[in-house]
């Protein structure tokens, strides 16, 4: 009998820690580069799948063509807020994947801002219009060994000019598009 009970509790603790949940990190902190652009950026635990990512950095803008004497380029600052539910931790620990890092697949709404502050150019007295975009995104991120990650998502959403603080008769507004693919460092 005494057997039997052991080896009933035995099994009874292998399934409860089995059981147990995975979690994002309760705070990561990296940097991050991609064709147009470099940011910083935490992410912080608010339940154990979902964080809240903010970010700040620079946007790249390229332009040229027959109109102009070089390729002209813009660095622009911008701000993001983004709220991110990384859906599939659960399944990836349980096939033995990595969750470190906040490694999985994610949904989020990017809320980015670019204000007109200052911008970074090849050419003089460039300005850009301020605006504001609101983009429903799905993504991955993954580690590359212990602190370097790469991250893609896509994603479409709205685009909200404030083109009369620019001097414009009226604000606009259109569709944003999401498209990226980065590689990071996590700290």
């Amino acid at each position: 009998m005494k057997k039997i009970t052991l080896t009933l509790i035995f099994c009874g603790l292998t399934l409860t820690a089995k059981s147990q949940h995975a979690s994002v990190e309760k705070s990561t902190y990296g940097i991050q580069t991609g064709f147009l652009g470099i940011w910083a950026h935490n992410e912080t635990k608010l339940s154990n799948q979902i964080v809240l990512r903010s970010e700040i950095g620079f946007d790249t803008g390229i332009w040229g063509g027959t109109f102009y004497d070089k390729t002209g380029y813009v660095f622009a600052p911008v701000t993001t807020l983004e709220p991110r539910w990384y859906y599939n931790l659960n399944k990836r620990a349980k096939k033995d994947r990595r969750i470190d890092g906040n490694s999985g697949n994610f949904i989020s709404l990017k809320t980015s801002y670019h204000p007109d502050w200052f911008v970074i150019s090849n050419y003089d007295n460039v300005r850009i219009v301020s605006d504001i975009s609101i983009v429903p995104t799905w993504g991955i991120r993954r580690n590359i060994g212990n602190h370097f990650t790469y991250e893609t998502g896509i994603g479409i959403g709205y685009l909200y000019y404030f083109a009369k603080d620019a001097g414009y008769s009226e604000n606009e507004s259109d569709v944003a598009v999401n498209l990226h693919l980065r590689i990071g460092y996590r700290f």
